[in-house]
């Protein structure tokens, strides 16, 4: 073996990442312990504390320090709303937008049959539980615009309106500032199916 047997661990560790290969990631482990040793060390403990200390929110199931997360505990929320989205990148996505004020409900997924990842395999139960208990009178599904997205906001779908809530989903079509000659065809044609009267 060429390299130390915990240099060689901790390169396949990093390989867990998503788009970190074993070149990458080796390049990561021979900087920090070449020129960043305390950087090193900074990101072992902030990634201990986190595994220790981070769980999920018992009624909207993002990441959180506490049994119920900030957003579920402020009384600024609109109630009446759930957004359920696949993973806590999209919850803080509409957050940083600032164009939601209502709760959430994160799946930690999506339906995914290629990857052996079914119905049972997301907190979908937690979410009809959730609605179940809540006076919640809309639930926006804002999967991913994906295969895999699609057939998980359809199934959803099914599974609400059994319970008689509004259901609605985000819009797709043609991005600000597109140009029609350079939009792919799925694109263009959600956007034609889409379209809206003025």
């Amino acid at each position: 073996m060429a390299v130390a047997k915990a240099v060689d661990d901790l390169t396949k560790a990093l390989r867990r990442l998503p788009g970190v290969g074993p070149k990458t990631a080796q390049r990561f482990v021979f900087q920090l312990l070449a020129r960043d040793r305390k950087g090193a060390s900074d990101i072992a403990n902030a990634l201990h504390n986190a595994v220790e200390s981070v769980r999920h929110c018992n009624q909207c199931n993002n990441f959180s320090e506490s049994p119920v997360c900030n957003i579920c505990n402020s009384p600024a929320r609109d109630r009446s709303q759930i957004c359920v989205v696949e993973t806590p990148a999209d919850l803080n996505s509409f957050e940083e937008a600032g164009v939601y004020r209502g709760l959430y409900f994160v799946l930690m997924g999506k339906i995914s049959p290629m990857d052996g990842i079914g119905p049972d395999d997301l907190n979908i139960d937690e979410l009809l539980e959730v609605l179940q208990t809540n006076p919640v009178n809309e639930v926006i599904l804002a999967m991913n615009i994906t295969l895999e997205g699609d057939a998980t906001a359809d199934y959803l779908s099914e599974l609400i309106a059994e319970r008689g809530l509004k259901i609605t989903r985000l819009a797709r079509g043609l991005p600000l500032g597109g140009e029609l000659e350079y939009m792919d065809k799925g694109t263009l044609i959600e956007a034609f199916h889409r379209r809206v009267p003025t």
